[in-house]
């Protein structure tokens, strides 16, 4: 009769090993969900920075460019949304190119008293429709 309580020991433990496999396969694939959420997290914070980057070294051309050209300063003037002129045309086309609607500002101030031209570059992109817009300035000063 011993037999009979072993029977319905094994019996109540018949499950456990297919609950615990069970319970291993959902913790596996919540830490897989994980992975993945931070895998598309970088992924987005390094196409941020690509933009940031292109960003970067289109301003420091279009300051070169301004820099070569100081009898035409005056020309490179180019307000938010608007027509680029010749002289800066084929560096706006060249910068919505790496940077996907860029929207581009250039301001360049005569600063007589310090002998001095100041230029003000904004470029700002969005890279999603429903993320945050993001924008880099920079302000140089040319010399006469």
């Amino acid at each position: 009769m011993k037999t009979i309580p072993q029977a319905r020991s094994l019996r109540r433990q018949g499950g456990i090993a297919l609950l615990e496999a069970m319970l291993a396969i959902v913790i596996l694939g919540i830490g897989l969900l994980g992975t993945v959420g931070l895998q598309a997290r970088a992924y987005s914070a390094l196409s941020d920075a690509g933009a940031r980057a292109d960003a970067t070294l289109a301003a420091e051309k279009l300051i070169g460019i301004i820099n070569a050209d100081l009898p035409n300063v005056n020309s490179y003037n180019l307000a938010e949304n608007g027509t680029p002129n010749n002289q800066l045309a084929g560096w706006a086309a060249e910068t919505r190119k790496n940077i996907p609607g860029a929207i581009l500002f250039v301001q360049v101030q005569d600063q007589p008293a310090q002998n001095r031209y100041q230029v003000d570059i904004s470029i700002r992109w969005q890279r999603k429709a429903k993320s945050e817009p993001n924008r880099h300035r920079v302000t140089s000063y040319i010399a006469r």
